[in-house]
């Protein structure tokens, strides 16, 4: 090629790049199917050439602006009625046209996994909501997981709005999808859910750089990973280390070799165990590494074509599973539930085998209890629960976990809060706290702290703000104890000081083997209830009695309540549970528990001159049935503060 032909060639590149950078481009969250929200004002913003004009036209109306020195620009659309859909030309050098724009409500979704956690998930219990999912006017946009510590971003990595439909329903949180819908069957206007949740997340990752100086443990981390080279450092060493692990793992498991997965296993010097169950509670003890189970089943020839789904509960820590040597599925850590379909042709009329390998890291490898374990047909199952047959494939030491930095504080403000400031909402929905369980005192401060952060950066000062109160979880207890999980419920009760903040009390739809239970529809129907009252300004009962006083009367404590709506009920029409008394000597016993009006007496023959009182105070508070006539648990409360 010539040298004239090469500048040529370079003039027209650079022309080009210049053109291109100079058009005017806009957020991910601005951009086709997207919700505006109704009657406030509504800033639309976005990159242009410095000095560049910008024109928007919308609803008939032109907005007109122009880029500053550094190609920022923005305008604010006031007094927008619900609506749609829409289109909308933003102009500068370039023309863009986004479609499908409605007017409605948007709420911001985040927090942890039982927010994040979607549809899909929940399926079982929902297959019909799913099935018939299809509703244009509820738009959901899914923020990336991801972490930035350097600097707050400006802008979302990817992201779009869509609608819900029955082919994409299972990928959207379901707290949110059933907060949106009730929402939506309320007051019939267009809904948008950004979602912005990841699992496993503490308060302090969601929180700004300036709000986590009034924290000064959590800020000096932040800092600290700040360092690129500290980070990278700290992933090498975990990814080394737990690599290694597995690695050995795999190549000194001697089922592998011998082919434990096949149907031909000679298991004359296997043990048997009951399953569902732990098998630290078996002959082979307190061991970490690779288990093997196997058990022999026994398939009909009618069922024999058929490719039921396989449940397998849930195992700690991970599984691969087969059947007759072909391998159905595996998961890689504990929480998901095992649901697997078995592909044609593995299963054969009479004797098919079942082999499952375990890698367990650390802790109680197993079967966790009271989860189904069975084989589904078209209508009919079999039990799997009972008699297996298990060997120790390898024994290992117990695997440190990785440090998830992704979990640090700042990282998630910076990549997934900050870039959605600009955008005007309705409300944030915030389910979270199981992460910051260990540090139940803290919370009392840090979650009011994060709800005045977002508040400052979405500089709006009366941003209604609603959350999931901790959902009953672990074994129950015989006698009254204490409790993390209730002291973060408690510091949860008392975020409620905070103005336009509501709480959706959850003590009754946890599971108490799971962390992450599947009744989210109540979930985001309590939510939905909230938002009525504290972002809506319905004067409605919204939720359950809240513990507001008490009185000492003899040998008995009154319990006043505000929010007790139609008046105080037990749930099951049984006496009250889950109330306890103690007197000075701090000492807590089971107490006798009366409704009396809007109050409740409380006493035990156990305690003279009692001084504080304590209800639903556990991590599962089983049997907890005090509500109000309009259907909405109490929440767990204390009167007193001892530490």
């Amino acid at each position: 090629m010539s040298k004239f032909r090469l500048f040529l060639t370079a003039v027209i590149f650079c022309s080009y790049s210049l053109s291109v950078s100079g058009q005017v481009k806009l957020p991910k969250l601005i951009n086709d199917g997207m919700v505006l929200q109704r009657e406030a004002e509504v800033k639309l913003w976005g990159w242009a050439s410095a000095k560049e004009p910008v024109s928007i036209s919308f609803l008939n109306q032109e907005y007109n602006t122009t880029a500053n020195s550094s190609g920022e620009w923005s305008v604010s659309l006031k007094g927008l009625k619900a609506g749609g859909p829409y289109t909308m030309d933003i102009t500068g050098s370039n023309k863009i046209q986004l479609k499908d724009v409605y007017i409605g409500d948007v709420w911001l979704a985040s927090g942890q996994s039982n927010m994040e956690l979607s549809m899909g998930r929940v399926e079982p219990l929902y297959a019909d909501e799913i099935a018939n999912a299809s509703n244009p006017k509820l738009r959901f946009f899914e923020v990336p997981k991801t972490y930035h510590f350097e600097e707050a971003r400006q802008e979302l990595e990817a992201g779009k709005w869509e609608a819900v439909t029955p082919e994409n329903i299972r990928q959207f949180s379901a707290v949110a999808y059933f907060f949106a819908k009730d929402l939506y069957d309320q007051y019939q206007v267009p809904i948008g859910i950004i979602n912005s949740s990841l699992g496993g997340s503490p308060a302090e990752a969601w929180m700004s750089e300036e709000a986590l100086k009034d924290f000064p443990a959590h800020y000096a981390e932040a800092m600290q990973y700040k360092n690129p080279e500290y980070r990278d450092s700290i992933q090498k060493n975990d990814t080394q280390r737990i690599g290694n692990w597995h690695q050995k793992a795999v190549q000194e498991d001697i089922g592998i070799p011998n082919k434990w997965k096949e149907t031909n296993v000679n298991t004359a010097d296997w043990n048997t165990m009951e399953i569902p169950g732990y098998w630290v509670d078996n002959e082979l003890g307190p061991k970490n590494g690779v288990v093997w189970f196997r058990k022999t089943i026994e398939i009909p020839q009618e069922l024999a074509k058929q490719t039921p789904k396989l449940l397998m509960g849930r195992i700690v820590d991970a599984d691969s599973v087969f059947i007759n040597g072909s391998f159905v599925g595996n998961t890689t850590y504990q929480y998901p539930p095992r649901r697997y379909s078995v592909p044609a042709d593995v299963l054969k009329p009479g004797k098919n085998t079942i082999s499952i390998r375990i890698t367990n890291e650390s802790g109680r490898g197993g079967f966790v209890t009271d989860k189904p374990y069975k084989l589904i047909f078209d209508d009919s199952e079999i039990d799997l629960t009972g008699e297996w047959k298990y060997k120790l494939g390898v024994e290992m030491p117990s695997l440190r976990g990785q440090t998830f930095i992704r979990w640090k504080p700042l990282g998630l403000y910076n990549a997934m809060i900050n870039p959605l400031t600009e955008c005007t909402l309705k409300g944030v929905i915030w389910y979270q706290g199981e992460s910051n369980a260990d540090s139940p005192v803290e919370y009392e401060t840090l979650f009011p702290a994060l709800i005045t952060d977002w508040r400052d950066q979405w500089e709006q000062p009366k941003l209604p703000f609603l959350f999931v109160q901790l959902a009953n979880f672990m074994e129950s207890r015989d006698e009254p104890g204490d409790s993390n999980w209730a002291r973060l419920r408690d510091s949860q009760l008392k975020t409620l000081s905070l103005p336009k903040t509501g709480m959706a009390v959850t003590i009754d739809v946890g599971e108490w083997n799971d962390i992450h239970p599947l009744n989210k529809k109540a979930v985001g129907h309590r939510l939905a209830q909230a938002a009525r009252k504290v972002a809506y300004d319905e004067k409605i009962v919204s939720g359950g009695p809240l513990y507001e006083s008490f009185t000492r009367k003899k040998d008995t404590i009154v319990i006043n309540f505000r929010e007790v709506g139609r008046g105080l009920v037990t749930k099951d029409g049984d006496k009250l549970r889950q109330f306890s008394i103690a007197g000075e000597d701090g000492k807590f016993y089971w107490a006798n528990a009366e409704i009396r009006g809007d109050k409740v007496i409380v006493y035990s023959p156990k305690v003279k001159n009692p001084v504080a009182v304590r209800y639903a105070w556990a991590d599962n508070p089983e049997g907890a049935n005090l509500f109000n006539k309009n259907g909405f648990p109490a929440s767990p409360f204390r009167t007193d503060d001892w530490e």
